[in-house]
């Protein structure tokens, strides 16, 4: 996989791509990064990347010619890539939008600033837009770090395990469940026996029970986008069972009990 960023701050990605599994991604060749300097293809003593918008209003915005530059340049690295813009405007960058860019040949992000970037760009060199989410933040940069981080760990040979990355919250639709380690007992609080138990199937059914768990009380709206498998179902059902069975207990003790009355 091959990304590539266009950014007027290319320093700050120095440091990024010196840690963490960006670092060993690179060393082990799973990944190759470059960044680009919008400001190189600006011309004029002073590089300018931005000018005032048409219409009137306040701010600036990014010049087409640059960007446009920067892009075809980026283009002839990464011939086969996407072309992707951070910003406010675009898509909600997901799990499953990671796995389809993890799908591609590559991926170049452009990084906006100031009020934006010019609306031709946008429409002749872009083929999608991602947001993090529904803020505005100065630059493009940050965003770009993190999808890039997303989409590597799922590249195969990224992550230690392949198992890591499927089991991760959200690639099954589902939270993960809780993890410990040791000690066993930690100011009290003791691992949940089952998993020193060293029975594998009844790890797996207590882990996935906990999942959904997790998943029902934090992000309920999970589990109703979710094809449930036959286990789950039978989670739920026995969930229901329970719920029932502590009813049928409060009724038995008079009318009332459950309103609090």
């Amino acid at each position: 996989m091959k990304f590539a960023v266009l950014t007027i701050f290319p320093e700050m990605f120095d440091s990024f791509w010196t840690y963490g599994i960006i670092k060993k991604a690179i060393a082990e060749n799973h990944i190759s990064v470059s960044t680009v300097n919008i400001r190189d293809f600006a011309e004029g003593r002073h590089k300018t990347t931005d000018d005032r918008p048409f219409g009137g209003g306040c701010g600036m915005v990014m010049k087409p010619e640059p960007l446009a530059n920067a892009i075809r340049m980026a283009k002839e690295l990464i011939p086969d890539s996407r072309t992707v813009l951070l910003s406010p405007q675009g898509k909600v960058f997901d799990q499953k939008s990671a796995q389809e860019f993890a799908e591609s040949e590559g991926l170049i992000f452009v990084c906006g600033r100031y009020e934006g970037i010019d609306e031709r760009i946008c429409s002749d060199f872009i083929d999608e837009e991602i947001s993090l989410g529904d803020y505005v933040m100065t630059g493009g940069e940050l965003g770009a770090m993190v999808v890039i981080e997303a989409v590597t760990r799922l590249i195969p040979g990224v992550l230690g395990s392949a198992d890591s990355a499927m089991q991760d919250s959200f690639s099954g639709s589902l939270l993960d469940f809780g993890h410990y380690t040791r000690p066993r007992d930690f100011e009290g609080s003791k691992v949940p026996d089952i998993l020193t138990s060293g029975n594998h199937k009844d790890i797996e059914k207590y882990r996935l029970e906990a999942s959904m768990i997790r998943t029902f009380l934090k992000r309920p709206d999970l589990l109703e986008n979710r094809a449930l498998s036959k286990k789950e179902i039978e989670i739920l059902k026995k969930w229901c069972r329970d719920i029932e069975k502590i009813i049928e207990t409060q009724s038995l003790r008079g009318s009332g009990t459950l309103s609090g009355n």
